[in-house]
């Protein structure tokens, strides 16, 4: 594909040098270079140094310039040391002429400040609408979202995440009635493409996301096809809509308070919508979820495998719905139809997080360890703000003697994650996972101190636990691994197929204790599948 050259720009250039420390590292060489020449000058003739060392040393520090120069504009010095810069020339400009987009979460101007979840829903589910049109590249979720309440300009923004445009709006909602105003901004100048105001009755919302998806989509794109953004499968309930963007916000926390707390509201989102296929689809995770990381009931397994039969029944082709059925035959330990089930969803959905995702960790639980690494690089390069399948990768990547591959992609997954603890201070998750990268990479003492903070948020979590454990047995620590791995199963879930296929725990298969966790593991796992 041909590609339109841009022209050169000096300003550009120059934040570009300001942004690698070029000019930092300039005025530094110069101080440092200018005091070694001024010691040279005082103590080479002291010393009986032969008079060319004095030129040797002028020539030295010439030459260096231009080596520092280089090394300055390649490498970046970061708490996690020296690693390499990866962010393109010009990030804000793509590679080529295709349109490319940004959607930011909607601020909140409501009376109470209490919608948050709706404002962050309306703007989720017009970002969802724009993935699915072809010829647009749009930022991730995460990616985006992380500028919640930014105050950083657009074309700043854009250049963050190399989208083209960004869509920014506010929604202000007082019992039946909402007002929603969205604009459409251009990164590289700051001028608007499109802006409107919607000042409608709450039942309208539906129509609301439509026009701005589609009124997006002509703005950017040439030329408009016969396709307009494939609307999700709304609710005809608005209530029933507002339940379910509830449950999809407390999901997303992914604590089990959380994942119970979506469970109702996707349970009172069904109730006014029997056909609401995405409520559905949410209510059927929920359960999966909670066997996965809680307790493994037979009732959580049927109701998982219903509701996910339901929303299918609904919409046969909502990507989401077939991605819910594969979680359910996931955590059933049916990874066939698991595996039939992502594949269909990723071709529904090629851009769908939690197929990738829950594919790799299906891979995982059969022993296919490389394919299971492919799959969660294919999650992280479809949401790059996710630091689990980054984490999980790594500790794949270091069962499988990749070493070298491994360090060098920790450095990417604690960049990750230091992002997001700058956000999310108090992430638990964040924090133990990033502690197996941070051994990977042989900073073990920064290591201990995540696993200690995690503990300090979250200490009865049992993934916690169990990822502590992990941790200290790749650090040699056997007895305290094999203390929080007792923890892990008295405060919740271990899952016996991944215990066994989990490297990081190699050292403690010949343990005894180690032994008697598993063997006590598989029991309960028995006896929790003849019951159903």
């Amino acid at each position: 594909m041909m590609t339109r050259r841009r022209r050169f720009s000096w300003f550009e250039l120059s934040a570009e040098l300001k942004r690698r420390r070029v000019y930092a590292v300039i005025g530094a060489y110069a101080v440092i270079g200018w005091i070694v020449l001024q010691i040279g000058e005082v103590t080479f003739e002291p010393l009986g140094l032969p008079g060319w060392s004095m030129t040797m040393l002028i020539v030295t520090v010439i030459v260096g310039f231009p080596v520092v120069l280089i090394l300055a504009w390649t490498f970046d010095i970061t708490s996690t040391g020296i690693r390499r810069d990866r962010k393109p020339l010009f990030q804000n400009i793509a590679a080529d002429d295709m349109p490319s987009i940004a959607v930011l979460p909607f601020v909140d101007l409501s009376p109470n400040k209490d919608q948050g979840y709706f404002c962050d829903g309306i703007a989720e589910e017009i970002l969802n609408a724009l993935t699915r049109i072809p010829d647009l590249r749009v930022a991730a979720r995460s990616s985006s979202f992380q500028f919640r309440g930014s105050a950083g300009d657009v074309q700043e923004i854009g250049k963050a995440l190399g989208v083209k445009a960004i869509l920014e709006g506010s929604v202000r909602r007082a019992n039946n009635h909402l007002r929603v105003t969205a604009q459409l901004v251009k990164t590289s100048d700051g001028y608007h493409l499109w802006s409107k105001s919607f000042a409608e009755e709450l039942k309208d919302v539906f129509a609301i996301q439509d026009e701005i998806a589609t009124s997006i989509v002509a703005a950017l794109l040439k030329t408009i096809t016969a396709k307009r953004p494939v609307r999700a499968a709304w609710s005809k309930d608005v209530t029933a809509y507002d339940y379910y963007l509830r449950g999809r916000y407390f999901l997303r926390q992914f604590r089990k308070t959380d994942i119970e707390s979506a469970r109702q509201m996707f349970s009172q989102a069904i109730n006014l919508d029997d056909e609401f296929a995405l409520a559905w689809a949410g209510y059927a995770d929920c359960h999966s979820l909670l066997i996965m990381y809680e307790d493994p009931k037979p009732s959580y397994r049927e109701k998982a495998a219903q509701a996910s039969k339901r929303a299918l029944e609904l919409n046969p082709n909502l990507a989401e719905a077939h991605a819910s059925s594969g979680l359910s035959s996931l955590v059933s330990a049916d990874y066939e139809s698991a595996e039939a089930e992502f594949k269909k969803a990723l071709e529904l959905n090629p851009r769908l997080f939690e197929a990738f995702y829950y594919y790799g960790r299906t891979r995982f639980h059969q022993g296919d360890l490389p394919m299971a690494a492919d799959l969660f690089r294919q999650a992280a390069d479809v949401d790059p703000e996710d630091y689990k399948s980054l984490c999980l990768r790594i500790q794949i990547l270091r069962g499988l003697g990749r070493i070298e591959e491994a360090s060098k992609e920790a450095k990417e997954a604690i960049a990750v994650i230091e992002r997001r603890l700058e956000w999310n201070p108090d992430d638990a998750c964040a924090y133990h996972c990033g502690a197996g990268s941070l051994v990977a990479m042989g900073d073990v003492d920064r290591a201990k101190r995540w696993l200690h903070r995690a503990l300090e948020i979250d200490p009865d979590d049992s993934v916690l636990l169990y990822n502590v454990a992990c941790s200290l047995a790749t650090m040699g620590e056997a007895d305290a691994a094999l203390d929080y791995l007792e923890r892990a199963m008295d405060h919740g879930v271990i899952n016996a197929p991944w215990m066994r296929n989990d490297s990081d725990l190699a050292s403690l298969r010949e343990d005894s204790r180690f032994v008697n966790i598993l063997a006590r593991l598989e029991k309960k796992e028995a006896r929790v599948s003849q019951v159903a």
